[in-house]
């Protein structure tokens, strides 16, 4: 067999393993890469409740990703939860500048639950952002960082254009918030492209931006191309929601198990 491509993921740790580290590796595994993990944080949460939040030394931090960048033929990284400002600049200074680089900039849980310092903001859009090959932010966060409200199809592709003007990265704008359905534009190379896919209603899981970010990078350090990579990593996540698992009125989404539909 040909060795599998190794995907980074930076981000933090969820208890309940529906998103963060634990989804991004789930998500890398089913598509065909090997995934590595650098910690930021520990945060003890379920589904709709995040509860308590541990951010981790510099330091370790810092020594994961090297110890992992000298010790791994790394293809791709994908940055998630960072948590706070010198966790984020610790990352920042960490980074290699040659891999290509997914930053999915995690400000909140679907719970409801803070990731992001509000003083870390600055330091995701001016020093980490201008890294990425690609930035992954849904519709909340791309207010944020656009600074404008993003409600409609027409805001998004607005503020993908402008967010590239600004970082220099291709961005995608997830639509997980309209109504109808999930659609996605990624502007790159000077163009929008829309990526659809059904909505799946009555279902309550969390971790998808986590496992998507996840699934682009992996795409990304198989070689393909960033538009297919998109694509593919689209179909995984429509899957891992429709086929997702429940446990009651519990759900997770199922990164593993998935059938061809």
């Amino acid at each position: 067999m040909p060795p599998l491509p190794c995907i980074l993921t930076i981000a933090g740790s969820d208890s309940s393993c529906g998103a963060g580290i634990q989804a991004d590796i789930k998500s890398i595994a089913a598509l065909g890469g090997y995934g590595l993990n650098a910690l930021t944080s520990v945060v003890s949460e379920v589904p709709g409740l995040v509860s308590k939040v541990h951010l981790l030394d510099i330091a370790m931090i810092i020594d994961q990703i090297e110890v992992l960048l000298r010790g791994f033929p790394v293809k791709a990284i994908k940055t998630g939860m960072l948590g706070g400002l010198d966790q984020t600049r610790a990352v920042v200074r960490t980074l290699p500048r040659e891999v290509p680089l997914v930053v999915d900039p995690v400000m909140a849980a679907t719970g409801g639950g803070r990731l992001l310092a509000e003083d870390a903001i600055l330091a995701v859009k001016h020093e980490l952002l201008p890294l990425a090959t690609v930035i992954t932010p849904n519709m909340d966060e791309a207010e944020v960082l656009w600074d404008r409200p993003v409600k409609t199809r027409d805001d998004m592709l607005a503020c993908a254009r402008d967010l590239h003007e600004q970082c220099g990265a291709a961005v995608l704008v997830k639509g997980g918030h309209l109504t109808g359905d999930a659609s996605d534009v990624l502007w790159h190379e000077g163009t929008a492209q829309w990526f659809k896919s059904p909505r799946v209603e009555g279902v309550h899981t969390h971790g998808t931006g986590c496992s998507y970010s996840a699934a682009i990078a992996t795409g990304l350090g198989k070689g393909l191309p960033l538009a297919q990579a998109v694509r593919e990593a689209k179909m995984f996540i429509h899957r891992a929601i429709a086929q997702h698992h429940a446990w009651g009125n519990v759900h997770a989404l199922n990164h593993l198990q998935q059938h061809q539909s």
